[in-house]
C-alpha cells in the first residue's frame, strides 16, 4: 500500500504543474528552492516571485488579442492593474514595467499615481481609471491630474452626485466613464449591487448631464460582477444586458468607444484547477461583437482590470510546524510558527482556500491533520482543501524540522491583514522576500521587510 506523501500527490493531482516540481525530497516553486531560502531566512516568511506578475500580463493580452483576431473583433484591448489587490511598490514597478495601465479604487491611490509620474514610470497619456465611491479628497486628487495635463485620468462615476464636484474642481476638459450597476447573483443578499448606477438612469443622465457639455466626454461603460469571470447563465446574462446598454447609449453618443469588463479571471487555489481562459476569453469577444452588429453598432475597445489574477500566483506563505498535538482521537493538530488570521486572512474571513503543499519530507508517511495558529483565537486554523475536506501532511518527524507553504497568496492578504500595523494576539508580521531572476537566469533575493519587531509594535500602541 503506497502511503507516503509523494504517493499521495501524485495520485491525487497532475503534478508536477502550476510551478511546482520537486527536487529530490523538497518542493520548488517556479523553480525556486524553497528549503535554500528557508535555511537563509527561516520562517516564518512571505515571498513574492516577481517574473510571474509579467507573465500574467503577457498571458492576458495573448488571449484578448488572439481572441479578438480570431472573431475578426475591430476594438483595441487594454489591459489595467487593480491596485487595491496589491499596492506594494514592487508589484507597480512590475505591472508598469510589462506597459500596463492602471485602475484605482480610493484618494490615496491617486499620490502613488503621482508618485509613479515622478519616477517616470508612467506619462500623462497612461490610463487611469477611476473607480470607487468618490470623496472630496479622491475628486480632488483626480481633478489635480487632469488640470495638470494627464489627458487619460478617466473617472468612473459610481454616484449620480460625483460629476458636480468633478466639474466644479476641474478646469480642463476630461473623459468619463460610468459604471452600471449589475443585478446580484439569485443567492446574493442583495437584488442589485450597492457599486454603480442603475440601468435605467444612465441614458436619460447622459441627456441631461452629459451631452452638449464641451467638458464632458463620455468614453466607456464599466461592468463587473463579484463572482467573476465564470462560464454561467448569470454571468452571460448579465454581460448581454450591459453590452446592450452601451449600444443604447452609443447611438446618442458618438463619443463612447471603450467598454471596461473588470476584473474576475480566477486563480488556481488547488491543484485540481482546470479553467478554460481561452475559451471564456473567446467567448466573451465573440458575445460583444454579436450584441453590437445586432445594434448596427462598432465595437467598443476592452478594458479590464484584473488585480487577482495579476498577483495572487506570485505569492507565497510559509511556515514551520512547531507542535503536534492529539486532542482527541480523532483530531491531530499542527501548530505554525505564526497565525492564519494574521497572515492570511481570507482564510478565517471568507473560508478561502489556497494551495498547501508540504515543502520537505515528501517520502514519509501521511496523516491527517489540522493546522493552527499561534492566536488564542477558536477561528484561527485551516482544516480542509478546495478539493477535500480535509489536510493531509506527512507525519511529523522530531529529527527533521517539517515546513509547509500557502501558494497563490499575493493578492490582498498583506492589506487586509493590516501590514505594518498592528496583529491579532501581537503575533509579529512575517518577513517578506522578492525573488527575481538576474540577467544569467539565476535566483537573486532581496529582504523587503524584516520580521515585525516588538518595538515596532510598542510604539505604534503608545508604549515609547
Amino acid at each position: 500500500m503506497k502511503n507516503r506523501y509523494i504517493d499521495l500527490i501524485d495520485q491525487t493531482f497532475y503534478f508536477p504543474s502550476f510551478g511546482f516540481n520537486l527536487e529530490e525530497d523538497n518542493l520548488t516553486f517556479y523553480g525556486i528552492p524553497l528549503m535554500e531560502l528557508i535555511e537563509k531566512y527561516g520562517t516564518p516568511l512571505k515571498l513574492t516571485y516577481l517574473p510571474k506578475i509579467g507573465e500574467q500580463i503577457q498571458k492576458a493580452r495573448k488571449l484578448f488579442t488572439t481572441a479578438m483576431r480570431k472573431n475578426q473583433y475591430n476594438g483595441e484591448y487594454v489591459y489595467c492593474y487593480c491596485t487595491k489587490s496589491s499596492h506594494f511598490s514592487f508589484v507597480i514597478n512590475e505591472v508598469l514595467k510589462n506597459k500596463a495601465q492602471l485602475e484605482t479604487s480610493s484618494s490615496f491611490d491617486m499620490d502613488i499615481v503621482r508618485n509613479c509620474y515622478e519616477e517616470k514610470l508612467i506619462n500623462k497619456k497612461t490610463y487611469v481609471l477611476c473607480n470607487g465611491y468618490k470623496t472630496k479628497d479622491y475628486i480632488k486628487k483626480i481633478a489635480d491630474l487632469i488640470n495638470d495635463g494627464f489627458e487619460n485620468i478617466i473617472p468612473i462615476l459610481d454616484s449620480l452626485d460625483e460629476l458636480d464636484e468633478l466639474e466644479e474642481m476641474t478646469k480642463k476638459p476630461f473623459q468619463l466613464g460610468m459604471r452600471i450597476a449589475a443585478e446580484e447573483e439569485p443567492n446574493f443578499e442583495f437584488y442589485t449591487s450597492r457599486l454603480g448606477i442603475r440601468y435605467r438612469d444612465l441614458l436619460s443622465f447622459y441627456e441631461k448631464r452629459i451631452a452638449g457639455n464641451p467638458k464632458f466626454k463620455l468614453k466607456m461603460l464599466h461592468f463587473f460582477i463579484n463572482t467573476g469571470i465564470k462560464d454561467d447563465a448569470y454571468y452571460w446574462s448579465e454581460l448581454n444586458k450591459c453590452i446592450n446598454v452601451y449600444c443604447d447609449l452609443k447611438q446618442v453618443c458618438p463619443d463612447l468607444d471603450s467598454f471596461d469588463i473588470g476584473g474576475g479571471f480566477p486563480v488556481p487555489n488547488s491543484l485540481t484547477f482546470d479553467y478554460d481562459y481561452e475559451y471564456m476569453t473567446s467567448e466573451i469577444i465573440q458575445t460583444i461583437k454579436n450584441v453590437c452588429e445586432s445594434n448596427g453598432v462598432k465595437e467598443p475597445n476592452i478594458f479590464t482590470e484584473f488585480g487577482s489574477y495579476t498577483v495572487a500566483e506570485s505569492g507565497a506563505a510559509i511556515y514551520k510546524i512547531i507542535a503536534e498535538k492529539q486532542q482527541n482521537d480523532a483530531e491531530k493538530w499542527y501548530m505554525i510558527d505564526s497565525s492564519f488570521i494574521t497572515t492570511l486572512p481570507d482564510t478565517w474571513g471568507i473560508g478561502q482556500r489556497f494551495i498547501m503543499l508540504s515543502v520537505n519530507q515528501w517520502t514519509k508517511e501521511y496523516q491527517r491533520v489540522n493546522l493552527g495558529g499561534l492566536t488564542c483565537d477558536s477561528q484561527d486554523y485551516y482544516n480542509s482543501e478546495t478539493h477535500i475536506n480535509q489536510v493531509f501532511l506527512p507525519k511529523n518527524n522530531k529529527a527533521e524540522s517539517l515546513y509547509i507553504g500557502f501558494f497563490h497568496t499575493g493578492a490582498y492578504q498583506e492589506s487586509l491583514g493590516g501590514y505594518g500595523g498592528i496583529q491579532h494576539c501581537l503575533i509579529p508580521a512575517p518577513k517578506h522576500i522578492l525573488v527575481d531572476v538576474n540577467k544569467k537566469g539565476d535566483f537573486t533575493y532581496k529582504v523587503f521587510a524584516k520580521e515585525q519587531s516588538a518595538e515596532a509594535m510598542m510604539k505604534i500602541l503608545g508604549f515609547e
